[in-house]
């Protein structure tokens, strides 16, 4: 089984909840990562604390865990869907490689932590 069919086993549960999982995942990546919150300008002046509940915050984890679904579901033949978003990252939002480690990391913690990682065989 490819990798991206792996995560797919449980990429639905994922999917029936986007916005509750992605509010959770920025909320806890500017907690256990409070550096990363300066690369969000409209999220400034909400304290790390108070990103979980903020509906901006929300709608924004959304849109991020929906693009990595896209990507996922890709299994590989992604570059329509990434070269813009890296282009756009890199370029304009000035994000490093070690920034999409740190909410690749928080994702992964957050599905485990709901029982939403499969072996996946």
């Amino acid at each position: 089984m490819s990798d991206f069919d792996t995560v797919l086993t449980s990429w639905g549960s994922v999917e029936a909840n986007y916005a509750a999982i992605g509010r959770e995942v920025l909320g806890r990546l500017f907690v256990e990562h409070p550096e990363t919150q300066k690369h969000f300008p409209k999220f400034d002046g909400i304290s790390a604390a108070d990103a979980a509940g903020n509906p901006a915050v929300k709608a924004h984890g959304e849109t991020v865990l929906k693009k990595l679904g896209d990507l996922v579901k890709a299994k590989g033949n992604h570059a329509d869907i990434l070269k813009p978003l890296a282009t756009s990252h890199a370029t304009i939002h000035k994000i490093t490689i070690t920034n999409f480690k740190l909410i690749s990391e928080i994702i992964v913690k957050v599905m485990a932590e709901k029982g939403l990682l499969n072996s996946g065989g």
